[in-house]
């Protein structure tokens, strides 16, 4: 045989060396929960190794992660029952507890990249991402405004990208729109614009307590059995002023996190979501699988579908073992 591909894979030497994929610390971004008060650390329980923080508890674990050289955070609060509203109003209260986090994590991680969520589902009674009516109905139009307002309100706490997760129509061109009348043209938006209508954030919603109360999401998330839907989510998010295009979940949609890169300029982020962590964790603890070398491969898996960014609850665990 005059060609033997074997011979490209022969040495540990040379099979890094025609690497075509490379996994690093600037690629992540580490989603954090937020809760409320002092000195708690409340354990995820469908999230092994997952923990909620309040922020003086935060504050190390993101000192612990940018010595290790994650440098990025998504930062969500875990909002309990008396704060929440039909209006979702806490949401733009700049002496609520999650804003107040945010300034003092900014103020004391400067050259950390923070990151935020914009949705109604944390703080509303209804548990959805927009304003429902009285038929159950989820109102794209009226909940733009709540939308902006709460956006408005967390990028004068200084963080660095708006995470609009609500997947209402318009939202990305509102909320820019308001950002750069109010000054804060720099803040960048990192749009969730191909979010499914998935089975894979459970562990997520007992984080945050933010499953909603009734019917589902599938009037406003997308159906998994579509992909090209996701180009005209892509299409109308980057004319709206966009900077960054999410898919999630990650690794159930690799195909869309690819089709997405192919077909636009903009930066490609893929949230490996909570049930995707899940499900390598409980295996790993059943003895099933090696769970750091099913972490590994599955977040090279993201990167090379053609993630430049990857939202991951693996973010720290995996940046220990690249250091290693």
């Amino acid at each position: 045989m005059l060609i033997r591909p074997r011979r490209n894979r022969k040495s540990a030497a040379i099979r890094e060396m025609v690497e075509e994929t490379t996994l690093t610390t600037k690629d992540f971004i580490f989603p954090l929960f937020l809760l409320e008060g002092k000195n708690k650390k409340v354990a995820v329980d469908s999230m092994p190794g997952i923990y909620r923080f309040t922020v003086d508890l935060m504050l190390k674990e993101i000192e612990e992660c940018l010595q290790l050289g994650v440098k990025a955070f998504d930062v969500f609060p875990v909002v309990e029952e008396k704060h929440k509203d039909k209006m979702a109003s806490k949401s733009a209260d700049e002496n609520f507890f999650y804003i107040k986090a945010l300034k003092e994590i900014k103020s004391k991680f400067p050259e950390a990249c923070i990151m935020t969520d914009v949705a109604m589902d944390p703080y509303s009674t209804d548990g959805h991402d927009g304003i429902v009516d009285e038929n159950g109905n989820i109102l794209n139009d009226e909940t733009l405004d709540v939308l902006a307002d709460m956006a408005l309100v967390q990028a004068e706490t200084g963080i660095d990208i708006i995470g609009p997760s609500d997947m209402m129509d318009g939202r990305v061109e509102f909320i820019r729109e308001v950002l750069d009348e109010n000054g804060f043209e720099n803040t960048s938006i990192m749009s969730y614009c191909a979010k499914y209508a998935s089975a894979f954030y459970g562990p997520f919603r007992d984080a945050l307590d933010s499953a909603p109360k009734s019917g589902d999401k599938k009037t406003y998330q997308m159906n998994p059995a579509n992909k090209y839907e996701a180009l005209i989510e892509a299409e109308l998010d980057a004319q709206e002023g966009a900077d960054f295009l999410m898919v999630k979940p990650a690794l159930a949609y690799l195909d869309v996190i690819h089709l997405l890169k192919e077909n636009n300029e903009l930066p490609i982020a893929a949230y490996n979501v909570s049930g995707e962590y899940s499900l390598v964790k409980a295996a790993a603890e059943k003895g099933w699988l090696d769970g750091e070398a099913a972490m590994m491969e599955s977040l090279l898996s993201i990167k090379r579908a053609g993630a430049d960014v990857i939202l991951s609850y693996f973010a720290k665990e995996a940046a220990q073992v690249l250091r290693k």
